[in-house]
């Protein structure tokens, strides 16, 4: 339920008696404007000249849907889908490109800088509240970002100091949820435009001690010179998290025993963060181009406490869980040219360096745990003593050219020569003891070739085909979190590369004066040493999983129908399964090959219709699809398909508005995400929540 309306916004509306009689906005636009990306390129284009399928979802967009998370972000991004939550605590997500649904799968970019460095993604501290736009890429980008990407990449674009008005907004909603913000700019310093935002938030959730604080603070700077421009960014963010329990499946469903929002985690379990990052950008004018230099310091502190069942029943102990305080640093340096002496040629060339360490500290316990999450457990004495550290060193020199030998026709070719080192130990006592630690290089090239032809041309519409092959690598995942086995696998538990052949191709098409723009791709990717969870010795682990295969067709869609009122809708048919996987179940040697891989559902779609005048009754509605998938590798547990609906209703005047936004008011609970920690276990979609927002633009 709803627990009511913060009175800072009563505040807010009545402060817009005062600010209302400001200038009013213009009216929307009759046709979509031109989107612009920087995520394929590293400079920035018209996303339909790329020979890749690219999403961009502006800011307008995000605020008329009323989206703050990225899985309402992101809802119609076409064969993208987002399951909230998850092992990364309630604040976190699993997104799933071309049908694989893995947390480290996808690469996650803020301002060009990967979020969550050398390791996983940071999902769990990104923030929405300041965006420009969103950029999604589906499939690898093996030349500009490589080792880090393989199905896709999600980067976020926030708004530069020069373009921020002053806005203040605040919220309520269900389960005592609310969230304040604040943004504006700031007087000149030395010559620097610079801006502040500044937001904190609580989101509280139907699983009982589950709910998570988050407090974000962003300073940003710019200085124009005439050679160029020198920018530098000062981010931290605080996160603390009570972490909810993912449900057991017991044959081909979940089970019973266990109630709904049940939390079988020991008093006091917590997913902490303490987020601290530091950005330079340096973009110096050239004579026919430019010179982009990045550099970036993030240093994370983490601290979890948590636990899982093992076995449903009363027996004593039934669970097991791990204490870890876990640090990383990541240091990020790219140079890069783009030169372009001609409109029909431009090379973009550099080099990169992604250094990464992280050492986790800690001990695994077992305990006695409720199955209705009742008398949680306390006073947990320590168990065994685990540790983990791992350094890698990614590097990169590449280049890419595109050329257009025609008006119509365009080329793009990249390589790109990796060198990635990894070292990895399970802390100094454990080597004293006789513990693995292992290392590993990699020398490869990856690289990609991408044609588009205009087949046809009439004012701004247009009709364009593409097509392009993409071959990349990524090294394994590790999961800091001391329940892994870190000798399951490989030396001193360093798995496999994983390894990808891709291929895509397609159709864009902006028609009716550029108030229709639609997407149509299919993709072929085949994998090798895919990573995926499994128990080793009753503690999970992650192993390599021989060859799999992807492939399927993606359709999005956008139209502004009339004045304000917009369509827009994505669908997608996927088919991921094993190729060639043998393993064991109860130690039966057991081969996989052509069963659909977990958790990936054949079909995913959205539909959504927002009305969104420049003032007065703002209105929007949208229904997601998710079809039906296997829970288990062996395709013996099928979960049934689940739609969801969400809505919203507000109010724009002047200089405020206000909405009221529900989210899955459909109330469904399927299970979206397996958790790589628990066997066997699954996260389920949050409950119907209903939000209530003011802001105010000064």
């Amino acid at each position: 339920m709803m627990r009511g309306v913060a009175p800072g916004s009563v505040l807010v509306l009545l402060a817009s008696r005062v600010f209302g009689a400001g200038p009013q906005p213009q009216p929307s636009p009759p046709a979509f404007t031109e989107a612009i990306q920087v995520t394929a390129s590293r400079v920035p284009e018209a996303a339909d000249d790329v020979p890749v399928s690219i999403q961009v979802i502006g800011a307008d967009e995000l605020r008329d849907r009323g989206a703050t998370d990225l899985k309402s972000a992101l809802a119609l991004a076409a064969g993208v889908d987002i399951a909230p939550g998850g092992d990364g605590g309630p604040a976190s997500a699993v997104p799933e490109f071309w049908g694989l649904k893995e947390l480290d799968a996808f690469l996650l970019v803020v301002d060009g800088v990967p979020w969550g460095g050398a390791f996983n993604p940071a999902l769990a501290t990104l923030d929405l509240r300041d965006v420009e736009r969103i950029e999604v890429q589906r499939g690898p980008a093996p030349v500009l970002y490589g080792a880090t990407s393989f199905v896709g990449v999600i980067q976020v674009v926030r708004r530069p100091p020069t373009a921020r008005d002053a806005r203040v907004g605040v919220s309520a909603g269900s389960y005592g949820s609310g969230a304040g913000s604040v943004s504006l700019g700031l007087p000149r310093l030395a010559g620097f435009a610079s801006a502040v935002s500044a937001d904190f938030e609580r989101q509280g959730f139907a699983d009982e001690r589950t709910w998570f604080k988050k407090a974000h603070v962003l300073w940003s700077n710019r200085k124009d010179f005439s050679s160029g421009a020198l920018s530098f960014d000062l981010d931290g963010t605080w996160l603390r998290q009570s972490p909810a329990s993912p449900t057991p499946r017991e044959g081909g469903s979940l089970t019973p025993l266990v109630p709904l929002d049940s939390n079988q985690n020991p008093q006091d379990a917590r997913v902490d963060e303490d987020r601290y990052f530091a950005r330079a950008v340096y973009d110096r004018t050239l004579a026919h181009g430019s010179w982009t230099t990045t550099l970036s310091y993030t240093r994370s502190s983490g601290d979890q406490f948590r636990g899982f069942l093992t076995d449903v029943s009363a027996t004593v102990p039934n669970a097991a869980g791990f204490r870890a305080a876990i640090e990383e640093n990541d240091l990020y340096f790219d140079t890069h040219v783009a030169w372009a002496r001609s409109p029909r040629f431009r090379l973009v060339g550099g080099l990169d360096y992604l250094f990464g360490t992280a050492d986790a500290r800690g001990d695994t316990f077992e305990y006695a745990a409720a199955l209705d999450g009742s008398n949680p457990a306390s006073s947990i004495p320590p168990g065994e003593a685990r540790a983990i550290d791992d350094t890698r060193n990614f590097a990169g020199l590449y280049a890419n050219v595109e050329w257009s030998p025609a008006a119509r026709f365009r080329v793009d070719g990249g390589l790109r020569l990796n060198h990635t080192r990894e070292e990895r130990g399970e802390g100094e006592e454990e080597a004293e003891a006789g513990g693995e630690e292992g290392a590993q290089d990699v020398l490869r090239l990856s690289g990609g070739l991408g044609v588009s032809w205009t087949a046809w041309q009439k004012g701004p519409d247009l009709l364009r085909l593409f097509a392009g092959y993409k071959n990349t690598f990524k090294p394994a995942a590790i999961d800091f979190n001391l329940a892994e086995d870190p000798g399951a696998e490989g030396q001193g538990g360093i798995l496999k590369p994983e390894t990808a052949a891709s291929y895509e191709a397609g159709v864009k098409s902006e028609l009716f004066g550029r108030t229709l723009r639609a997407e149509l791709a299919g993709f072929w990717c085949d994998f090798s040493n895919l990573v995926i969870p499994q128990t080793v010795g009753g503690l999970p682990a992650l192993t390599n999983a021989g060859h799999t295969r992807l492939k399927g067709l993606e359709l999005s869609l956008g139209w502004r129908l009339r004045g304000a009122l917009t369509a827009r809708g994505s669908l997608a048919l996927h088919d991921a399964r094993f190729r060639e996987f043998l393993t064991e179940f109860d130690g039966v040697p057991t081969q996989l090959a052509g069963n659909r891989l977990e958790m990936s559902p054949h079909w995913l779609g959205g539909l959504a219709l927002t009305w969104t005048p420049a003032a007065g009754p703002q209105a929007s509605v949208e229904m997601s699809y998710v079809g039906d998938r296997y829970l288990d590798q062996r395709n013996t547990a099928l979960a049934s398909a689940y739609a969801t609906l969400g809505a919203s209703l507000g109010y724009r005047k002047g200089r405020w508005e206000a909405r009221v936004t529900g989210r899955n008011l459909t109330d469904r609970r399927d299970p979206v995400s397996e958790s790589e920690l628990g066997d066997s276990q699954y996260y389920r979609l949050f409950p119907r929540r209903v939000d209530v927002t003011a802001g105010l633009r000064f």
